[in-house]
């Protein structure tokens, strides 16, 4: 799957699984209960223990689409990719990241968030843009920054739950990330 692909993709579910957990052991089940609940797209944050395994693991069916997050380094965005991993997420906006991505042909969602990230982060390359924190100011933030510059593809997460998720996606949110 190539980046165009992943973002076809994202386009049509308009929500992921982010997993984060202080157990490698839990990791698994964790995930295969987001699974159970419909999600397609599936990230597990490199601050799990033996995260890659899990990539590697759940990026072996066919029925999902598996990225790593808190990607911070181009060796760990190499080893996620080598471990199947189609998408990159970063908390953080890394021109480098984004470049390696581009590189071992996956998407790179960059961590954004001010409209100055978030349109550096696009002049990069990357083809979507993580608003993390997503503020206080909720989905009105979303509205403002695409009055300007419509062709942002912004995806909030952090604070994103079933209850206020369609306000994200209604205030033009590309899509969004549910947090475990």
């Amino acid at each position: 799957m190539n980046p165009e692909q992943f973002v076809e993709r994202l386009a049509t579910v308009r929500a992921s699984a982010i997993l984060r957990c202080p157990s490698r052991e839990a990791a698994g089940p964790a995930m295969e209960a987001a699974v159970r609940g419909g999600f397609r797209i599936v990230e597990f944050t490199l601050t799990i223990p033996g995260a890659l395994d899990r990539v590697e693991e759940f990026a072996a069916r066919p029925d999902l689409v598996v990225g790593a997050g808190t990607v911070l380094t181009v060796e760990q965005a190499r080893s996620a990719v080598a471990r199947g991993a189609r998408f990159l997420v970063s908390p953080v906006m890394d021109p480098e990241i984004i470049a390696v991505a581009r590189t071992l042909g996956v998407a790179s969602i960059p961590g954004c968030h001010t409209p100055t990230e978030m349109f550096s982060a696009y002049q990069a390359g990357a083809p979507l843009q993580k608003l993390f924190p997503a503020p206080g100011t909720g989905p009105a933030f979303i509205r403002a920054c695409l009055g300007p510059m419509p062709f942002l593809r912004i995806v909030p997460t952090n604070g994103i739950d079933a209850e206020n998720a369609r306000a994200w996606l209604d205030a033009g949110a590309f899509a969004v990330g549910f947090t475990q």
